[in-house]
């Protein structure tokens, strides 16, 4: 991190304000997050420097739509996700940075073509119940699965994002229960993982310099999300997600 040359301490800074969009608007987006700190920062290095970011945007987005999140879905998810966060720790004693790329990518490309085949295979909510905060389908299987694919990709590279956003879409939630219970989720859940971090040395003094010059910058990112995701629909809501998700899986792939 001592040779950080301004144009990729610009990019990381960039990446940073697009946490905050990303946490108040559509989640799927953090995948460029990701990848930027990983192209920027060895991979491995980069989730430690990532998660006092993301847990920033994750207090900005609760302060904004704290009153939206469904807590029986949370409740039903954390058990789940606490096994698959301990699976990932276990799993980043011995990966490597490609051994992390290659996972996590095909678990995202994986989740978001089982989405797809269930969105086609299902008729969508009706557009004029988008702001209700509940979720329309749902199940304890799902949950569980989902819960630990989320808890596993967070814990090792802070891709939970798409996987837990695709969970949401799957179970029927609409724009304003999403983002309440996504920002309460991703709050408790990345807070969690801050011993587990240090404990793995990916979180130090010197990772946590870099966060003090670049935490500023969710702030205005936060501030774009509020403004913009009113202006989008439920149907433009959803696919960005979704594109965003299988971008970023390949992009894990392909590097």
């Amino acid at each position: 991190m001592d040779t950080i040359t301004l144009w990729q301490l610009a990019a990381l800074a960039a990446a940073s304000t697009l946490v905050g969009f990303s946490k108040t608007a559509v989640s799927g987006a953090n995948t460029i997050s990701l990848a930027v700190f990983a192209a920027v920062l060895p991979a491995r290095e980069s989730t430690g420097v990532l998660l006092p970011i993301l847990i920033a945007g994750d207090v900005l987005a609760v302060l904004v739509y704290r009153r939206h999140a469904h807590w029986p879905t949370l409740l039903r998810l954390f058990p789940a996700v606490a096994v698959g966060v301990v699976a990932g720790t276990v799993f980043m004693v011995w990966a490597d940075d490609a051994a992390v790329r290659t996972s996590i990518g095909a678990i995202l490309l994986f989740m978001a073509g089982v989405t797809i085949l269930r969105r086609r295979a299902r008729p969508e909510p009706e557009a004029e119940h988008e702001d209700e905060d509940g979720p329309v389908r749902g199940g304890r299987l799902k949950a569980r699965s989902y819960g630990v694919l989320g808890g596993f990709t967070t814990m090792v590279a802070n891709a939970g994002g798409p996987v837990m956003s695709l969970y949401l879409l799957s179970a029927g939630f609409r724009k304003l229960g999403f983002l309440g219970t996504s920002a309460w989720f991703f709050l408790i859940v990345n807070t969690s993982k801050v011993p587990f971090s240090v404990g793995l040395g990916l979180i130090d003094a010197q990772s946590l310099l870099l966060d003090a010059a670049l935490v500023l910058f969710v702030i205005p990112g936060a501030y774009l999300g509020r403004v913009c995701v009113g202006r989008i629909n439920q149907k433009l809501f959803d696919r960005i997600v979704i594109g965003a998700t299988v971008l970023g899986g390949l992009q894990l792939l392909l590097r």
